[in-house]
């Protein structure tokens, strides 16, 4: 089934969802071999290979991060050609002085923001669904 692309129907039906923990960006050499399990997600650069994980699996593995995030999940089955979706709610965030971090999986959108901001994050993205 293909995602939604219509940006009236993303918005509308995009349902955030707050996800339970606190995760932290890490950095890694790609030498290092973690449990893929517990990697939320990854990206290579040629830097080294960025993890996200909950802090608490990279205290556990002796990890450095700096930053503490709320994970957000948009439940709508978005398009990867959707258009116009992330620059709405990335928008809104900075609006009220939210960073966000976007990760676009092949189903839905995750955003990660700073753990302080998890709620305003959240109310935020609420009231833009219902615009």
């Amino acid at each position: 089934m293909p995602g939604e692309t219509n940006l009236t129907e993303l918005l509308k039906t995009m349902c955030p969802t707050l996800n339970e923990g606190e995760y932290v960006f890490c950095t890694i050499p790609a030498s290092q071999t973690i449990d893929p399990a517990v990697i939320i997600g990854s990206f290579k650069e040629k830097e080294g290979l960025t993890i996200i994980l909950s802090n608490a699996e990279a205290d556990k593995l002796n990890l450095t991060y700096t930053y503490i995030a709320a994970w957000i999940t948009l439940t709508v089955h978005s398009s990867l050609e959707a258009v116009g979706l992330t620059a709405a709610f990335s928008a809104a965030l900075a609006k009220e002085s939210i960073s966000c971090n976007v990760i676009a999986g092949y189903y839905h959108d995750h955003i990660f923001v700073a753990k302080a901001d998890a709620e305003k994050a959240m109310n935020t993205l609420k009231t833009l669904a219902t615009v």
